[in-house]
């Protein structure tokens, strides 16, 4: 079986570009986060979305209880698409991280870097890729699944058999959506990537299939 899976990005809060929120600062959306949460909702109305998934941060949680709220439905968290363990960078200004050797690593060489006293990048990707696995199994109508940035970015890379070394070459923003067909056994087509078309369900999915 497959499923149609959005991959939603949570929306603006006020660390964004200072501070590495990671796991360790929950921060909530802020009034620009809570406005361009609601417009991709309206954006959605009427797209057959059966279910809401979301990371148990407070950014992804607010972001996907906006989307619940405008599409009728009751999110449900999902572990697997937690931020990315940081360990000891989590919390941190990135204006200090930049003079780290280590940081300067991982950002190089996301597939084989280690964070300090967290998890890799394939480790993250590979959980959310088996969340989305088990979606494609379950079948039905189209499912979003609220995450962050590099969590998205490294299961698109999957997707399209791009080596995590090259995640950075290109944007997920806030509240955008990125949608796939999940056929299973971390089988995907790409669809849309950091945005929203205008294209119906039935029509992306004949992209998929080539019909």
């Amino acid at each position: 079986m497959s499923v149609l899976i959005g991959l939603v990005r949570h929306g603006s809060h006020d660390d964004l570009g200072t501070w590495l929120s990671g796991r360790t600062r929950d921060i909530a959306l802020n009034p620009a986060g809570r406005d361009e949460t609601a417009a991709l909702a309206r954006r959605l109305a009427g797209r057959g979305v059966t279910a809401i998934a979301t990371s148990p941060r407070r950014r992804t949680v607010e972001t996907a209880a906006i989307l619940g709220q405008g599409l009728g439905l009751a999110p449900v968290p999902a572990e697997a698409l937690d931020e990315i363990d940081f360990g000891a960078w989590s919390g941190a200004r990135f204006a200090d991280l930049d003079a780290d050797p280590a940081w300067q690593h991982w950002n190089a060489a996301r597939g084989t870097a280690p964070t300090p006293g967290g998890e890799t990048m394939a480790a993250a990707v590979a959980r959310a890729v088996a969340h989305l696995d088990g979606l494609a199994a379950q079948g039905g109508g189209p499912v979003l699944c609220v995450s962050h940035c590099d969590v998205i970015r490294g299961v698109l890379a999957h997707a399209l058999g791009l080596p995590l070394d090259n995640i950075l070459r290109f944007e997920i923003a806030p509240a955008s959506i990125s949608w796939v067909m999940a056929h299973g056994q971390g089988s995907f087509h790409v669809l849309t990537l950091n945005g929203n078309d205008q294209r119906t369900d039935d029509e992306r999915s004949a992209d998929c299939t080539g019909s």
